[in-house]
């Protein structure tokens, strides 16, 4: 019996039917990622790869189970030493460096809370979450600007006792690899109340926050078993084959797709430590590792392909999965006419696991979400607080989370009860994302609740128009919003980024409002377009619709 059999009884499907129907996780009683995935693997076969990393300086390692196993004890013992303890809040701020997967499953065997963090964070921002959460320990990347900030962070987080640093050495920063070396390579599993319970706080996100201060989403310690629908049959990750998910460790789309559902699938994580997005230089990435399974968000596929893909041998890779933002039906297009592969997409939150994706047991659609996930009761929801009809624009909302809520939905935001009250104490959670569902069982994204445009009577949702400029050769990115108007109430506006070789004119103006005249309805054209270099985007780099509203309204 393989680690992965242990939790699920089944694994093969005949049909979507039968995986929505019959697909069922085994949750032990108080999981432990650390030691019921990560050491399970390790005990099973000591030479199985688990991470293999690189950087952009020619820096390489690879890792097996058994080396995770035996470097997260001696991590454990390391932040035993520095007071850290079950319930303890820690933060890691360690963009992509292999200290991550150490310290994370070192935290998760102590029983311990983890918070990861952005590169991009200021003191302020470093400020509000120490507070928040009550942070006793940072590790951190060797990175002036983030070593500076932690530093003038800590003058106003008193909870904050002790720092360390990965990949370098600071001056009173205790030195993260030479420390844990100097610690056995055994740990023994925590029993009685110190061992972690299901019903614990694993880990800690702080949303993007468009408009307000971020909220803390708490996730238990079986979150990770969600993780395998997202995994296996979503990212159809391979056993002992190279996944990629391209994100930062301070992102909840690192979660998705660097470590736990992975890891569950004994997938071997490929990991690039890349300074910038690059796209030629993730492009040979692929191509040198061969990399089985990829996923990465809409925005750098659209990146990639605007460089000579057919110079790369990418024939390695089976799937090629994107998150994180909808995804425009011309970029699917594109991809699949270059490299044969078909995209699929997935939906979800950094409070979920993946909620709606294309599985395998169908084709995929450009542009549409897939299907709901098993583990979640999944319904559309309009504005009458009543089931939507196939065709019909509601809010996508989860059923079922009351007496047994899904494995892989988050608990509620942390110390925070009444959020939590709020978001999940009625019969359902409501994301607040408009879609629709057409008469096989898709669904589409329209936008978030705030974003659909009001306008002469019309609503108009950002992605179909976004989606529209997109198949436009000069559209490398855009954001559609509405704009005060006085006799329309709203009117579309489009804020665009142009691809290489254009440059803003009103003739391309009129040239973009008659492309998406013929290709969408008339109706709902931008009326305005702002040509921009980039976008507004959260720190996760979502688009700040609400930022480009609210700057047309005060202007």
């Amino acid at each position: 019996m393989s680690v992965l059999d242990r939790f699920l009884p089944r694994q093969e499907f005949d049909s979507y039917e039968d995986f929505k129907k019959n697909y069922r996780v085994n949750i032990p009683e108080n999981f432990n990622f650390g030691f019921d995935i990560v050491d399970a693997w390790a005990k099973e076969d000591k030479e199985k790869k688990a991470l293999v990393w690189c950087d952009d300086h020619g820096g390489e390692r690879v890792f097996t189970f058994e080396d995770i196993r035996k470097m997260s004890n001696q991590a454990a013992h390391f932040f035993q030493d520095c007071g850290i303890k079950k319930g303890s809040v820690v933060m890691l701020i360690l963009r992509r460096r292999w200290e991550y997967w150490i310290a994370a499953v070192a935290l998760h065997k102590i029983g311990a809370t983890l918070i990861p963090g952005s590169l991009q964070l200021a003191k302020k921002d470093l400020v509000y979450r120490a507070n928040a959460a009550q942070i006793s320990m940072m590790v951190c990347v060797d990175d002036d600007y983030v070593i500076s900030q932690v530093e003038a962070a800590m003058e106003e987080a008193p909870s904050i006792r002790h720092r360390a640093v990965a990949g370098g050495k600071r001056e009173g920063w205790l030195t993260f690899d030479e420390e844990i070396a100097k610690y056995p390579t055994e740990f023994d599993r925590p029993t009685g109340a110190e061992a972690s319970h299901n019903d614990d706080i694993m880990l800690i996100y702080f949303t993007s926050g468009t408009t307000s201060m971020p909220k803390m989403v708490q996730h238990d310690f079986t979150h990770p078993l969600g993780h395998i629908v997202t995994a296996k049959y979503w990212q159809r990750v391979q056993e002992n084959k190279l996944h990629m998910s391209v994100s930062d460790s301070g992102w909840a789309k690192f979660g998705w797709g660097k470590i736990y559902g992975q890891w569950c699938c004994g997938a071997v994580i490929f990991a690039y430590d890349m300074d910038k997005f690059v796209p030629l230089k993730l492009l040979e990435k692929l191509e040198h590792y061969r990399v089985t399974t990829f996923c990465a968000p809409p925005t750098m596929f659209r990146f990639m392909l605007q460089e000579d893909i057919t110079k790369f041998d990418l024939s390695s890779i089976q799937t090629c999965c994107n998150a994180g933002e909808p995804l425009n039906p011309e970029v699917w297009r594109k991809w699949y006419e270059l490299t044969g592969v078909k995209m699929t997409e997935g939906f979800g939150q950094s409070e979920s696991t993946v909620l709606l994706a294309n599985f395998p047991w169908f084709e995929p659609k450009p542009g549409s979400m897939g299907k709901p996930s098993p583990i979640y009761d999944i319904r559309l929801i309009n504005s009458q607080g009543r089931e939507c009809e196939d065709g019909e624009e509601g809010e996508i909302c989860i059923f079922g989370i009351q007496d047994h809520p899904p494995v892989g939905l988050f608990r509620g935001y942390y110390h925070n009860e009444e959020q939590t009250k709020e978001a999940l104490g009625g019969e359902c959670y409501n994301l607040h994302d408009v879609a629709w569902r057409d008469s096989k069982g898709y669904y589409w994204f329209v936008g978030r609740s705030d974003d659909v445009i009001k306008c002469s009577g019309y609503r108009v949702g950002p992605f179909e128009v976004e989606s529209a400029l997109i198949e436009h050769p000069a559209v490398i990115e855009c954001a559609i919003t509405g704009a005060p108007d006085p006799i329309r109430g709203q009117v579309v506006k489009a804020t665009v980024v142009l691809a290489k070789g254009y440059t803003p004119s009103p003739e391309l103006i009129k040239e973009l409002q008659n492309h998406v005249k013929h290709t969408t309805a008339p109706y709902k054209y931008p009326r305005i377009i702002e040509f921009v270099d980039e976008l507004p985007k959260t720190l996760g780099g979502k688009i700040r619709r609400a930022q480009i509203r609210h700057d047309d309204e005060n202007n």
